[in-house]
């Protein structure tokens, strides 16, 4: 095949494909905040939530931001947001991964009074974006009524959108959010004997 006709064929899948970007783009007419759920076994989805979080900030907008689970050990994120993000709203749990409290009634006790920091949060219109970082396992666990917190996502104020992430999530959360990503596990430095990186994984 001559350049001429390589040049000739892209140039018609590149016609087809725009075609049909623009057909999507006509019919996303609906203006409004959206819900994500990023879930999977995969390393990666808190990072992203933190990709929107400073996308977010770039266009001036309003961010809160609430960490099930960790909490123990600084990450760079907290320290970014704490020293050079003061206007975002910030909270973690704080007691570290449940396997290693070992306390249940201590974990659902801090896992409802974060609740209580971000359920108003989720219904203040003022806030452009929420993110609730792994707090899925909160609902597997049951330490958070699962009713409640999809109820007050599907109910947070029409412009507001909302980055849930953990593995999991349950059907009832899958339903009432608008995309769903799965982070897919296939090689992790960690399970070769690698640590864990400052700047990569914390």
């Amino acid at each position: 095949m001559t350049d001429s006709h390589k040049n000739d064929k892209h140039k018609a899948a590149m016609e087809k494909q725009k075609t049909k970007v623009d057909n999507n783009i006509e019919r996303a007419d609906e203006e409004r905040g959206v819900a994500l759920l990023l879930t999977g076994n995969g390393k990666g989805k808190s990072s992203s939530a933190f990709g929107m979080v400073m996308r977010a900030l770039g266009y001036g907008q309003k961010v809160a931001v609430i960490q099930f689970i960790k909490g123990e050990q600084l990450s760079g994120e907290e320290i970014y947001l704490r020293e050079k993000c003061p206007e975002v709203a910030f909270y973690q749990m704080g007691t570290g991964f449940t396997w290693n409290t070992q306390d249940r009634s201590g974990d659902i006790a801090a896992a409802e009074k974060t609740w209580a920091f971000a359920k108003p949060l989720l219904q203040d219109p003022s806030i452009d974006l929420v993110v609730l970082d792994e707090i899925t396992y909160m609902l597997a666990y049951k330490y958070l009524d699962e009713d409640e917190v999809v109820t007050t996502i599907n109910q947070r104020p029409r412009e507001q959108s909302v980055v849930v992430t953990g593995r999991g999530g349950g059907t009832a959360l899958r339903d009432v959010v608008d995309t769903v990503s799965e982070v897919k596990d296939i090689k992790h430095a960690f399970t070769s004997g690698i640590k864990a990186r400052k700047g990569v994984d914390f």
